[in-house]
């Protein structure tokens, strides 16, 4: 197997919001849209969404009232603490502010407006010996 791209769909009550949110603030541009749909990507190595309104048909009975709940969607970055200060500037609410945690993984966190956890981390180099 080759797999060649990779995509996460996720199940929101406001397509509109969500596509607004990663296109405004996270570089997403429109791949392709319907009404209760959206395909968003980016020209780097992030994954590409799929935004799918809840309740809709295309999704399997048993899925369509799922909401994107528990997850995390995490990016690895560089310059993380200037990506924190252009999100704040642009009125982000930053729901975890930038921290580090001892084993070097620097971190914080943003919501869309969906609930949608987005993480951005950045490996601090290791201290020298």
């Amino acid at each position: 197997m080759q797999i060649t791209a990779s995509t996460v769909s996720l199940t929101v009550d406001d397509v509109a919001a969500s596509q607004q949110f990663f296109t405004t603030h996270l570089g997403y541009t429109e791949q392709a849209a319907a009404d209760g749909f959206a395909s968003l990507t980016r020209q780097d190595a992030a994954v590409d969404i799929v935004l799918l309104a809840r309740g809709t048909q295309i999704l399997p009975a048993d899925q369509r009232d799922q909401r994107a709940s528990g997850l995390i969607l995490a990016f690895t970055t560089t310059d993380i603490q200037d990506e924190e200060k252009r999100l704040e500037a642009e009125g982000v609410e930053i729901t975890m502010p930038l921290r580090e945690e001892p084993w070097g993984e620097r971190l914080f966190q943003i919501t869309d407006p969906n609930g949608v956890i987005v993480q951005f981390v950045e490996w601090a180099a290791p201290a020298a010996p």
